[in-house]
């Protein structure tokens, strides 16, 4: 489908975000197609993008939701997402987030260490209910992707050793609230080679054949997700490629195969419109000044991340700059030595493939608002998130009384 780009930056202003919902429908669909004929759940990781009318899109194409807050597990309500396909993850849960999980029922909590679950079973204890749970087990494979974004490894803060992990099923077993009924593994994102996910699959599959073999019964097998995406070159897994692995090394399992598809699904339906303020020079370094900056994509300060870069126009020959925004940082910036043609005010670039932590994890440093979201559907536009003010910004604040303040 052709973008009017733009007519959409006319219409909603820069910086925008746009994200083409058809194409997301066609990755949900990839991945539903790819493990059909299994008993499976395919849940969308709401921190890559938590906008609720994206939630609500893939809810209405059946996706269930694996969040890591309890803001993000309200979301995925508010969206329409069952109770019963909403997974509650993340290695940090406070007890006020315990307690409204279990309140709300949904489908389990992912536990990451032993003291989560001892946390977690007090709280169930109080409220007189048996929490569903799932630990997730750290297998110690290099995912073989940014270290920033590694979660497999021992020396990262997620999940327990296989060893903490039998100790932890056996005391949940043991315990009359608790429900030791899945078990996990995610070992990063942005992968793009099977091998290592098949090594973690089959160290969990191991773990789940002795558990049964002491009668702890696990029905639920989570894959995690980490699937990557193309941004330049990569190479990526095929999804059913992907699919076969995991049958085949769960075959004679019985269990119900989880998997936590974010970036895959979001990533290239997203793209980030910013307008060209000033073209400058520092002793021959070319500089292109746009409106867009680092509050509100984080990906290439943060991770080095590369974003292909377009200009809406290619007249004239084209120089490398740098884009950068209006930031007060010398990190802000959204692309290095980008091929550009000539550049005047008001000319549009257009960031690709940012549909994926990009509008989720902005900011309001430097007191900017966040910009504007909107979906594409079916060729018609519509705002999914207006553009935020000054008075958005402050309205905490204001509501705070500082009569103290002379």
């Amino acid at each position: 489908m052709a973008i009017d780009f733009k007519a959409l930056a006319q219409k909603y202003d820069t910086p925008l975000y746009l994200y083409d919902f058809d194409h997301i429908r066609d990755r949900y669909m990839q991945m539903k197609e790819a493990f059909g004929g299994s008993k499976s759940l395919v849940l969308y990781a709401v921190k890559a993008n938590s906008n609720l009318a994206v939630i609500r899109h893939l809810s209405g194409l059946g996706a269930g939701a694996d969040c890591v807050s309890i803001g993000e597990v309200n979301r995925a309500l508010a969206a329409g997402v069952d109770r019963y396909k909403i997974i509650f993850s993340g290695v940090g849960k406070s007890d006020e987030e315990i307690k409204e999980a279990l309140t709300k029922e949904i489908l389990l909590l992912n536990l990451e260490s032993e003291a989560e679950m001892k946390r977690v079973e007090i709280v169930a204890k109080e409220l007189g209910v048996e929490a569903r749970i799932s630990v997730r087990v750290n297998p110690n494979i290099d995912p073989k992707t940014h270290p920033y974004i590694s979660t497999g490894l021992h020396e990262n803060k997620f999940g327990v050793e296989i060893d903490m992990a039998k100790r932890m099923y056996i005391y949940a077993k043991r315990s009359k609230y608790l429900n030791p009924i899945g078990i996990h593994f995610h070992i990063g994102s942005q992968l793009t080679e099977l091998e290592p996910i098949k090594e973690a699959c089959t160290i969990a599959v191991n773990l789940v054949r002795s558990l049964r073999a002491i009668e702890i019964d696990i029905k639920f097998f989570d894959v995690g997700g980490g699937l990557g995406v193309v941004y330049d070159k990569e190479q990526t897994i095929e999804v059913q490629a992907y699919a076969d692995m995991i049958f085949e090394a769960t075959k004679g399992l019985d269990v119900t195969l989880l998997c936590e598809p974010g970036r895959f699904m979001v990533a290239n339906a997203g793209y980030f419109v910013t307008k060209v303020l000033y073209e400058k020079e520092n002793s021959g370094k070319r500089f292109v000044i746009v409106d867009g900056a680092m509050n509100d994509l984080i990906r290439p300060s943060l991770y080095k991340a590369y974003h292909r870069i377009e200009a809406l126009k290619d007249d004239g020959e084209k120089r490398v700059a740098d884009v950068v925004g209006p930031i007060c940082e010398s990190g802000d910036f959204l692309g290095k030595n980008v091929p550009l043609p000539p550049l005047e005010h008001n000319d549009l670039l257009v960031v690709h493939s940012a549909g994926a932590y990009g509008f989720t994890m902005a900011s309001n440093y430097n007191t900017r608002g966040r910009s504007a979201e909107v979906a594409i559907s079916d060729g018609d536009d519509h705002c999914i998130r207006q553009r935020e003010s000054f008075e958005d910004q402050v309205r905490l604040e204001l509501a705070c009384d500082s009569s103290w303040q002379k």
